[in-house]
């Protein structure tokens, strides 16, 4: 429980300081934090203005690692982002410069402004953590996280992400406009001042690394890994759904839900876990038919979730922790 207690520490730490930052956003930051521990990535989509890319400079911010960050545009190409070989006339050799992919956190902002080629040229790094570039595979630093937004696919001049893609985003949140009392306190707290540019580091990759190993040992029974199978298998089945929820789905929703037993003081899963995180790691895999959630016509992913946690029966609570 001591190593626990250590990955508990590490992410209140990130939570309070990116909090100086970001108003009432507490559970999104833990969301980030999740992301980093388990190697996962993170979809931010909502309006412009909402807060979306200074969330993720100040989560960025607050662990001491190489951050970039790349304004996806439609002219953008995937030698942009992954490097080119070029040719050293001093030394009559090719060399490889390498582009901004080669970091620990990037920031891919207004990710569906780039064209569909450029958006794949992301799907081997988020996978693998790995590069191709002509012919030469380079492996990329731990860790390696994504930080995407996007604006909704009703605005002007954006591209959908093919579906291979949001499988690989372990997270698909939306910041949602503040309260009435937290927009008055992001108006005093910005009001003279640039809080982002006073934060600082609160954790290493290291510290970030070590946490990845102790989440692991989290204890998952076999009635809740049954559980997160029938619930998958039970998305596959809706009459209203065309693609469910995948096996990489099912891995996504295992090692989020450690690191959420982590962050409640538990060192076992249990249901409640994978209820509240099921909207965040799978409304965004279900591929539905028709309108569905494309055009905001008949039936939701998120409905489809709700139902299906209310269906699927619960492991006994004496069963999940031994």
């Amino acid at each position: 429980m001591e190593n626990l207690d250590h990955v508990r520490q590490l992410a209140e730490q990130i939570r309070s300081n990116v909090s100086t930052v970001i108003v009432g956003k507490e559970s999104m930051i833990d969301k980030l934090f999740i992301a980093m521990v388990t190697a996962g990535h993170v979809l931010l989509e909502d309006v412009p203005g909402t807060g979306k890319t200074l969330l993720a400079k100040a989560a960025a911010k607050s662990v001491n690692c190489q951050f970039t960050r790349v304004q996806f545009t439609p002219d953008l190409l995937p030698s942009d982002l992954s490097g080119i070989y070029f040719y050293n006339q001093k030394i009559s050799e090719f060399e490889f410069r390498a582009g901004p992919l080669f970091t620990n956190i990037l920031l891919a902002d207004e990710i569906n402004r780039a064209t569909p080629r450029t958006q794949s040229s992301l799907l081997e790094c988020m996978e693998e953590r790995q590069i191709s570039i002509d012919g030469v595979t380079h492996r990329l630093a731990e860790p390696f996280l994504v930080i995407a937004t996007q604006n909704p696919l009703e605005q002007q001049g954006t591209f959908p992400l093919p579906e291979a893609q949001m499988d690989r985003f372990l997270f698909k949140l939306s910041m949602g406009y503040p309260s009435s009392a937290e927009s008055v306190q992001i108006l005093k707290r910005f009001k003279d001042r640039q809080p982002l540019e006073e934060l600082q580091a609160v954790a290493s990759s290291d510290s970030i690394i070590k946490a990845m190993e102790i989440v692991s040992s989290v204890h998952v029974s076999d009635e809740m890994l049954s559980y997160i199978v029938a619930l998958a298998e039970y998305s596959r089945q809706e009459a209203s759904v065309a693609i469910g929820v995948s096996p990489r789905g099912c891995q996504a929703m295992l090692k989020a839900a450690q690191v959420q037993a982590v962050l409640h003081g538990r060192s076992f899963v249990v249901p409640d876990d994978v209820k509240e995180l099921a909207e965040p790691v799978w409304a965004h895999r279900l591929q539905l038919k028709g309108l569905g959630m494309n055009r905001g016509g008949g039936v939701k992913a998120e409905e489809i979730i709700r139902r299906m946690l209310s269906e699927v029966p619960v492991p006994a609570e004496e069963g999940v922790s031994s």
